[in-house]
């Protein structure tokens, strides 16, 4: 699980700069940008902050992603 004070800091690689990049916990294996809908995975409890990897599931709905993610 991912600690509370982590995610008050981690925000959206790809918003960060231009907007506030807010990120969402969804079901402890997901964060999902307020802003833009990217979504990162958690993996052995370690976001993957990548924006590539966030481009890959911002067309999937919220409740379709899988639980747990995917490992590479």
């Amino acid at each position: 699980m991912v600690k509370p004070e982590l995610l008050e800091i981690l925000r959206c690689p790809n918003c960060v700069r231009e907007k506030e990049g807010l990120l969402k916990l969804h079901k402890d294996a997901w964060l999902i940008c307020q802003d833009c809908g990217r979504k990162y995975p958690i993996v052995d409890d370690i976001p993957v902050m990548l924006i590539d990897e966030g481009d890959k599931w911002v067309n999937t709905a919220q409740e379709a992603l899988p639980v747990p993610p995917p490992a590479k």
